[in-house]
């Protein structure tokens, strides 16, 4: 959250790249992930914590959980737009949330969120990194 109390949301937009669209010509379901990861790697980077720093400090953030909402697509060609945003930061699990629509436009092509678990090198659960927590509030 920020100071306000509101949560900061990342946009990133790319184009829809042929291989990401099925026989019909739209994106394929699943590429929603890929652009799930790319919204949030984003986020993280605009913040100021990329992900290969977090592994290089000993900690990993493997997703336990994954949902999404399609109410349209989008097809080669078009360009799409994701919206990132921390919707829960708990001392062990943190949730990303995301919108993905074309650029110039509100309509939610597809809306959904994936959850984390902070772990250490190892794979055991632990809590996240003092440093993570004191951007998010920044």
């Amino acid at each position: 959250m920020t100071a306000e109390g509101h949560p900061r949301v990342i946009e990133t937009d790319f184009p829809v790249r042929y291989a990401e669209t099925d026989a019909m010509g739209v994106v394929h379901h699943a590429t929603y992930l890929v652009y799930f990861e790319e919204g949030r790697s984003q986020y993280m980077r605009d913040i100021g914590i990329d992900y290969a720093d977090i592994e290089a400090s000993g900690y990993q953030l493997p997703v336990s959980e994954i949902g999404a909402r399609f109410a349209s697509g989008a097809s080669y060609g078009q360009r799409v737009r994701i919206r990132t945003w921390v919707g829960e930061n708990r001392s062990r699990r943190l949730t990303f949330n995301y919108e993905v629509l074309l650029p110039g436009s509100d309509d939610v092509l597809v809306s959904g969120f994936t959850r984390h678990i902070w772990t250490d090198a190892q794979g055991n659960v632990t809590r996240s990194p003092a440093a993570w927590n004191a951007i998010l509030k920044g």
